[in-house]
């Protein structure tokens, strides 16, 4: 097993996981050189890197082209990879789906924006394409969300209407539900599926303890995670509840947070 320095003390650090957006993403979405080549070193130096994001699989290929990740949670949980394998998938049925789906638009309007996160795919029925947005953004395919039969790992819905969305959640009781901090955006999953309950199957699957765990985070959907692992990170655009909870607090996700705060904690001994 490898030894690290780690805030000047010697102590094994084996596992590091990276929201992307807000996180491990600048603001323009791109990831700097300076991050890339520092997370490329620690992985040569035994580290395991992950990435924790609530983007379907689909929406994170355009990363992996600069570097590739031992373990992939994606769909705010719902959906584990390590290397090549899936290691957990947690799926509303088809007919659950579309009950969800009908639910969503009974409260919040047949015209709400939708969208739901399958496997293979990410749909979507915004008024425009999302890559006007995000260049970053993978395929995605437009649908009515009419008769949608499906199985699905994440169902999102944008609602401006703080009592909609709470009669909403009143309704879809058995289901986990968080609210992203930029927009108004909620995130529909299976009842215990978070990313923190994901990082615990991937350190059973590597046999390692979750104090080996630096988790990095800026959202509401991190606090979890941040808590598990044995130092949580917090960046410096983080919102202020996830800061509370923070181990420690970096640098911003446009000012090379994640490779300062490696640099200087992290370096390889005999």
């Amino acid at each position: 097993m490898l030894y690290y320095k780690f805030g000047g003390l010697k102590v094994m650090r084996k596992m590091l996981i990276f929201d992307l957006d807000g996180t491990l993403l600048r603001t323009d979405k791109s990831i700097s050189k300076n991050t890339l080549e520092t997370i490329s070193k620690c992985k040569e130096h035994g580290y395991i890197i992950g990435i924790s994001t609530s983007r379907s699989e689909q929406n994170c290929f355009s990363f992996f082209e600069q570097f590739n990740p031992d373990v992939l949670i994606t769909s705010g949980g719902a959906l584990v990879k390590r290397e090549s394998e899936y290691l957990y998938k947690a799926v509303f049925s088809p007919q659950r789906t579309n009950a969800i789906i009908a639910e969503i638009r009974q409260i919040c309007g047949l015209n709400c924006e939708i969208t739901v996160d399958t496997i293979d795919n990410h749909f979507w029925n915004y008024k425009m394409d999302p890559k006007v947005i995000d260049k970053s953004w993978g395929d995605s395919i437009w649908t009515e969300f009419d008769d949608f039969y499906e199985e699905s790992l994440k169902i999102c819905v944008e609602i401006t209407d703080k009592k909609k969305a709470e009669v909403l959640m009143g309704v879809l009781s058995d289901c986990d539900c968080i609210r992203f901090s930029d927009g108004y955006w909620y995130k529909f999953t299976k009842k215990g599926v978070t990313k923190e309950d994901s990082i615990k199957i991937v350190c059973d699957s590597y046999k390692i303890s979750l104090s080996d765990v630096i988790a990095f985070g800026d959202d509401y959907a991190d606090i979890g995670m941040l808590k598990l692992a044995g130092v949580g990170v917090a960046m410096g655009n983080a919102i202020e509840e996830v800061k509370k909870i923070a181990d420690t607090v970096i640098e911003s996700n446009d000012d090379d947070g994640i490779a300062k705060y490696l640099k200087n904690n992290i370096e390889l001994i005999d």
